[in-house]
């Protein structure tokens, strides 16, 4: 005789209902869990466990990293972004389309004002780019060293000081921002310099807009794995568990102000072709 679970999708409808009243109800009270400020009235995640930015969520557990790739220099066949000769911002616009707003001196770029982006799109992609959080740090939480590298100009791995200071896990460095969090915090005290290493896979859409496979990330932070081909469920935002509008096969690199002066340096990108084969 076969057995019929109906666990899961008892927990699918509730996630489904949970998050049709949240859409009728926006707002979101932030609570405090063991020193972790988050929301738990905001969307439940689609495995129905825990709401974006949940407080309760586990912390990723502490890694001591090594040195990897810090001042890597770019492969032969790598586009440079931001070092060596590209030191300005000509490669840069905000998210409009003007000049970037971004500060530069001594061949290091200091967030300000707003988001900027690439002029040139990418598609599957490696990127290594190396990140300073401010020092001496202020704020606690999101408010401390908060930027962000946007994939496709959408899919943000998050950027933040979260050395000695816990945030909602799903909005700490390395993780995909309000979806998975980092698989470890392999964050250095700011003031030193950290790398990420992103291997990007862009998402697939059918000839109806059909999502037909997601994004993948693959992030490592400072020599330590955080994703690991981990799908995206969709753009990134702020309280919701992401969604996916269709789009084109190419997209900016977008880096984030969020009323920090982050500093990067030495950002460069190359494409890698996905290749199927068993």
């Amino acid at each position: 005789m076969y057995k019929i679970s109906i666990v899961a999708p008892l927990i699918a409808m509730l996630a489904v209902a949970a998050n049709l009243a949240l859409a009728q109800n926006p707002t979101n009270v932030e609570v405090t869990i063991d020193g972790v400020t988050g929301f738990q009235d905001t969307a439940l995640q689609p495995d129905g466990k825990w709401h974006v930015h949940d407080p309760a969520r586990p912390q990723p557990p502490i890694v001591t990293p090594g040195n990897f790739s810090q001042m890597a220099a770019p492969p032969s066949d790598a586009t440079v972004l931001f070092g060596g000769k590209a030191e300005d911002l000509s490669l840069w616009t905000d998210r409009q389309g003007n000049p970037a707003p971004w500060t530069v001196e001594d061949g290091v770029m200091v967030s300000a004002k707003s988001d900027i982006q690439t002029k040139e799109q990418f598609g599957d992609l490696q990127l290594h780019l190396e990140f300073r959080e401010p020092t001496p740090p202020k704020g606690d939480g999101q408010s401390r060293g908060n930027s962000g590298v946007f994939l496709m100009g959408q899919y943000e791995i998050q950027v933040l000081d979260c050395f000695k200071n816990p945030t909602y896990a799903d909005g700490a460095t390395g993780g995909i921002y309000g979806q998975h969090p980092a698989l470890v915090n392999a964050c250095l005290p700011p003031g030193e310099w950290q790398t990420y290493d992103i291997i990007f896979n862009v998402p697939h859409f059918g000839p109806s807009g059909e999502l037909q496979s997601p994004g993948y990330a693959t992030v490592i932070h400072n020599g330590v794995v955080a994703q690991n081909h981990q799908a995206i469920r969709g753009a990134t935002n702020w309280k919701s568990p992401g969604k996916y509008t269709p789009h084109g096969p190419t997209g900016p690199l977008a880096l984030q102000f969020h009323n920090n002066a982050v500093a990067f340096r030495n950002i460069w990108v190359r494409a890698v072709p996905v290749v199927n084969d068993p």
